[in-house]
């Protein structure tokens, strides 16, 4: 029997060579396998190419080909006969920009709000950048001694006694309210015949009340009168409030046990407060005053969507925590103050901070109008913030809670150290839309006679120096792009935020 191989089963000629692969990478491959890669794929990038081609390029010639770039007033911004083309007029926008920016801020004052720019973006910034060091003391600056400052420069003024002498006071107008409202009951229910004993009864309740808070008051009065006997209160008041916190913080930590570290941790954040006391004249009338009123333009959206989007954090994670308690009382509340903000429009918010807040305060004490605006903003968007949260919160497993407390972690441990990052991680794109959002809502606030960087184009819009058919389209297209940056900055660097935190889950 033969080894060889029959002739059937050996090839007698080569292989034919195959085609080259297709190419799937660089622009050619990207154009191959993304854009035209089926023919439903082909047709909607032809589409879109259009539409971008019908929509880019007249905007384009409006803002640059076409556009005026010098002038003094509307007559470089018209056109010479009926055949030319006049795009945007950038001279508006040069004569009113530090409007835009400003609003109608004093402008020998207008170097105070610059340096609060710059301290923002100078403690910002490093918090952005993760590989920086030191994020504990900056985030401590950034929002604890940053809006301090920036009240103080923005706002001016001066620390008159806002120690226990503000306290006494307040306290004081309250006890008055009460009193007053007391004795209005009891005479309401002496003269009806009907519900007379309840609102009699009321009235007593209230006036006795009144009668213990003015009890209570006597040495806080007594010591009132005692720090405005100095020279300047302030310093008096920071003494006082100086030794009754260190006094309070040596107590809670042990006393001595815990060594000398966090007593002069309290005593150098104390003598930084009086440093900057010093360094900024508060004690002695501080800067000048500028009223809310006359704030707008770029600072107003600032103020507003910094401060709303900063305090809602805490209200969202407050409410989540609470709609998810087993207490009742507490989630009951909880689920009604979510569900009542999120019910009501924006508007309907401010017009109720604006005008009913000042009915539900103590007698002689006022809150700015701003600050109205900007309690219920933080209010309304902290109710849509707990639900982002509660919706990461539920994406937790129940076994990270049990895991730690099986360790003997309490249960702030567990939930600030275990669960609630895990989750903030999840719900970092919703969050971040409602960001975005609230950055875009407070144009809203023009509606409460605060005027924001809209309310500051609209009102330029009246000045008849700068009247030509071409003004609207330039003032909304300069600050559509100043929103568009804001606003995609956030979205892109949510998405790092996001990539950076699921870097661990990556195949």
């Amino acid at each position: 029997m033969s080894d060889a191989l029959p002739s059937s089963f050996v090839r007698q000629e080569l292989v034919p060579e195959r085609p080259a692969p297709v190419k799937t990478t660089g622009f050619i491959g990207f154009l191959r396998t993304r854009l035209f890669n089926s023919p439903t794929n082909i047709l909607i990038t032809i589409v879109s190419a259009l539409l971008l081609w019908f929509l880019l390029v007249p905007a384009i010639r409006f803002m640059l080909i076409d556009a005026v770039w010098t002038g003094k007033d509307r007559t470089a911004c018209l056109a010479k006969d009926a055949s030319q083309t006049v795009g945007a007029c950038w001279p508006f926008i040069q004569a009113k920009f530090s409007q835009f920016i400003y609003g109608f801020y004093p402008e020998p004052e207008r170097w105070r709000v610059n340096i609060v720019f710059f301290l923002g973006a100078i403690l910002l910034l490093p918090l952005l950048i993760p590989r920086l060091p030191a994020k504990s003391l900056n985030a401590g600056l950034f929002f604890l001694a940053f809006p301090v400052v920036a009240f103080f420069l923005l706002y001016g003024g001066g620390l008159k006694g806002l120690g226990v002498s503000w306290t006494a006071g307040l306290l004081s107008g309250f006890n008055d309210s009460i009193g007053d409202g007391g004795r209005k009951l009891v005479a309401s229910g002496e003269a009806t015949a009907v519900i007379g004993p309840l609102l009699w009864v009321i009235g007593k309740l209230l006036v006795l009340l009144s009668t213990l808070v003015s009890w209570i008051l006597l040495p806080l009065t007594w010591l009132r009168d005692f720090i405005q006997s100095f020279g300047r209160p302030v310093w008096a008041d920071l003494a006082f409030t100086t030794i009754i916190v260190v006094g309070l913080l040596f107590w809670l930590t042990g006393g001595f046990r815990a060594g000398w570290r966090p007593l002069i941790n309290c005593l150098a954040v104390f003598a930084g407060i009086g440093l900057l006391i010093a360094i900024m004249g508060l004690d002695r009338g501080g800067l000048p005053i500028v009223d809310t009123r006359l704030w707008g333009g770029l600072l107003v959206t600032l103020v507003v969507a910094v401060v709303g989007i900063v305090t809602s954090m805490p209200v969202g994670i407050a409410l989540a925590l609470g709609r998810r308690s087993t207490i009742p009382l507490i989630r009951i509340f909880s689920i009604a103050f979510i569900e009542f903000w999120r019910g009501v429009p924006l508007i309907t918010v401010l017009f109720f901070a604006t005008y009913m807040l000042p009915l539900f305060v103590p007698t002689g004490f006022t809150i700015d109008g701003l600050m109205r605006a900007l309690i219920g903003i933080a209010l309304f968007t902290g109710a849509y913030q707990a639900e982002n949260i509660r919706g990461g919160l539920a994406a937790i497993p129940r076994g990270q809670g049990e895991a730690a407390n099986a360790l003997g972690l309490s249960w702030a441990k567990t939930t600030f150290l275990v669960v609630l990052p895990q989750a903030l991680r999840h719900v970092i794109p919703g969050l971040v839309n409602s960001f975005i959002s609230l950055f875009k809502d407070t144009s809203l606030v023009s509606i409460v006679a605060l005027f924001d960087l809209l309310g500051q184009l609209r009102a330029s819009f009246s000045d008849p120096v700068w009247s030509t058919p071409t003004t609207l389209f330039t003032g909304f297209a300069f600050t559509g792009i100043i929103y568009f940056v804001f606003c995609f900055g956030m979205s892109r660097y949510s998405l790092f935020v996001e990539n950076r935190l699921n870097a661990h889950r990556r195949n």
